[in-house]
């Protein structure tokens, strides 16, 4: 290369140079699809900053636990998990979503760049040290709602005003029920363990509590001039698994049908196979006083407080347990105690005012599913196993 063309490449880096350094990175918004296993369940997504002075694009991943933590699992049970956030580069948090088949797509936002350089500088502040930690919450702080706010807080609360004004309808419980329906104790799990706190209906930006939502909802802000705050979209890695379901499950039908049959089933069996029924009403309700225990303890002792006063626990009741020895007594042949009517009165009352209270506006726990599989059910093994005696 001549030498002249050699001092004027120089010269013009050099003049490059500072406006280099001066120029706003890029920010993006990497969503990650649902994967197969059963915290992968509800997607996941990073904040991308893409500084032209670095060495290339930063994912910065809310999603950061430690199973190895002292007392993580026990923090778990009751509802006070820590989570952090890490800095990585964005090729290496791919890796693993491309490994798996788990489709990402990145969402280049047209920031101004003052709005770009604070959301830079504050992401980078905050994933030194103790500041990376958070207090995790599955719907109102998760590793999406933290992307979320993040991006609120740079768009001087833009975010919150076009979307918290608006509904579709859902709630948490029908969109997790919906995530862990692939999972079918997933879902029951969550649909059985979720009080009426997580029936309310929610605004576009609380629906943000799942990325894939956040990606739509980020496709519909403008900003002030009118423009959208999506710039450009682009597909990193294919989704190669099976898509989301697109609503949850419809189980009231289903529900109806199985707890009629069931109680049926009760009531014919109660005359020719007695003990074969009071091996079946042994076995449910030890699972159901079991369940009732748990949703209590989850109430009583533990911060998940999306469980916190379940109408399920008048369906499934810790009473239950109290009938084992009856139930037993009755396996063997033998008349259970006398008190033991009045405590399975009592269970299938408690049934009952779970079906009762559906009919009251300002019970919103969507439960009716369990009332209809259930309370047949209650009714059936009281008429069989305790009949009222004249």
């Amino acid at each position: 290369m001549p030498e002249r063309l050699r001092v004027r490449l120089a010269m013009l880096l050099l003049c490059l140079l500072p406006a280099l350094a001066a120029a706003a990175p890029r920010i993006g918004v990497l969503t990650m699809e649902p994967g197969e296993l059963f915290f992968e369940r509800f997607g996941h997504n990073a904040i991308v900053v893409d500084d032209p002075a670095g060495d290339g694009p930063i994912a910065y991943n809310f999603g950061y636990f430690d199973l190895d933590e002292p007392g993580f699992f026990a923090n778990f049970v009751h509802g006070r998990m820590r989570y952090w956030l890490v800095a990585l580069p964005m090729e290496r948090d791919l890796a693993y979503y491309r490994r798996t088949g788990r489709g990402v797509t990145l969402q280049w936002l047209d920031l101004a760049p003052e709005q770009a350089r604070a959301l830079a500088q504050g992401l980078a502040d905050r994933a030194r040290g103790e500041n990376a930690r958070y207090d995790y919450d599955y719907f109102t702080s998760n590793c999406s709602t933290q992307v979320r706010d993040a991006l609120d807080r740079a768009l001087d609360g833009r975010l919150r005003a076009q979307l918290s004004g608006r509904s579709r309808g859902h709630s948490y419980r029908s969109e997790a029920v919906r995530l862990a329906s692939p999972a079918p104790w997933m879902a029951l799990g969550f649909h059985l363990g979720l009080a009426g706190q997580a029936d309310r209906p929610l605004s576009r930006y609380d629906e943000g509590f799942i990325p894939m939502r956040l990606r739509e909802a980020l496709r519909e802000v403008r900003l002030d001039d009118g423009r959208p705050l999506v710039a450009a979209e682009e597909t990193l890695a294919p989704h190669r698994l099976p898509p989301a379901p697109a609503e949850a499950p419809r189980l009231r039908g289903p529900a109806l049908v199985a707890g009629l049959v069931l109680a049926a089933l009760v009531l014919l069996a109660g005359r020719r196979w007695p003990r074969a029924l009071a091996g079946f009403a042994l076995a449910f309700w030890l699972l159901a006083g079991l369940a009732g225990a748990l949703m209590l303890y989850l109430w009583l002792a533990t911060a998940h407080v999306f469980a916190h006063g379940n109408e399920n626990l008048l369906l499934l009741s810790p009473l239950c347990l109290g009938l084992l020895p009856g139930a037993w007594a009755l396996l063997r042949g033998r008349e259970p105690k006398p008190w033991f009517r009045a405590l399975l009165v009592l269970v299938v009352a408690g049934a009952a005012l779970a079906g009762f209270l559906k009919f009251l506006p300002f019970r919103p726990q969507e439960n009716v599913e369990w009332v209809l599989l259930l309370l047949p059910l209650h009714w059936a093994l009281l008429r069989r196993l305790a009949p009222r005696r004249d």
